[in-house]
């Protein structure tokens, strides 16, 4: 059986700067435990990508707290993951809650089963895991509910509630 494993959006201002949570920094021991668990997976990272104009862009004038700004300390990938990323198949710079590019990536490593996993439940995760549905309507998905986390619990909670319904496996 071939796994990806998608990694959303696991960055230090997701974590513990400009948009982190008590949640997030909670449940990066238990992903990093899983991923050394889950040494045959192959990995896909997701960095969510913005630029210094953040604010002039729509997600800016909505989310008026600038973050992930490349190159910037908060743009990176949480350190206690470096290890996965150097032996990821693929990191995907992304400019808006979900990619484009992948299903792409997804697509080249012919997986029997994605499963995601990563920051904001209720933001990227959704995002991603609907994009990936759509992509592959007949390709399990699944969301490892415990190596997630949202802006807040509640909207962690409605966001695995809306991908259960879209036949995202919750785990």
């Amino acid at each position: 059986m071939r796994k990806v494993i998608v990694v959303i959006d696991m960055q230090n201002d997701f974590i513990d700067g400009a948009l982190g949570t008590k949640e997030a920094q909670a449940m990066l021991p238990h992903l990093v435990a899983k991923l050394e668990r889950e040494k045959d997976a192959l990995l896909i990272f997701t960095q969510d990508t913005h630029s210094k104009n953040y604010m002039e862009t729509q997600e800016g004038r909505n989310l008026p707290v600038p973050h992930c700004i490349k190159p910037e300390k908060g743009w990176e990938i949480a350190p206690s993951l470096q290890p996965f990323v150097k032996k990821a198949a693929a990191v995907i710079e992304k400019l808006a809650f979900g990619s484009l590019e992948l299903p792409k990536a997804v697509a080249k490593l012919q997986p029997d089963e994605v499963e995601l996993v990563g920051l904001c439940t209720d933001i990227c995760v959704i995002s991603n895991a609907m994009i990936l549905k759509a992509a592959f309507p007949e390709l399990p998905v699944a969301v490892d509910a415990s190596c997630c986390a949202g802006v807040t619990p509640a909207s962690h909670d409605n966001a695995l509630q809306a991908m259960k319904m879209c036949q995202v496996d919750i785990r």
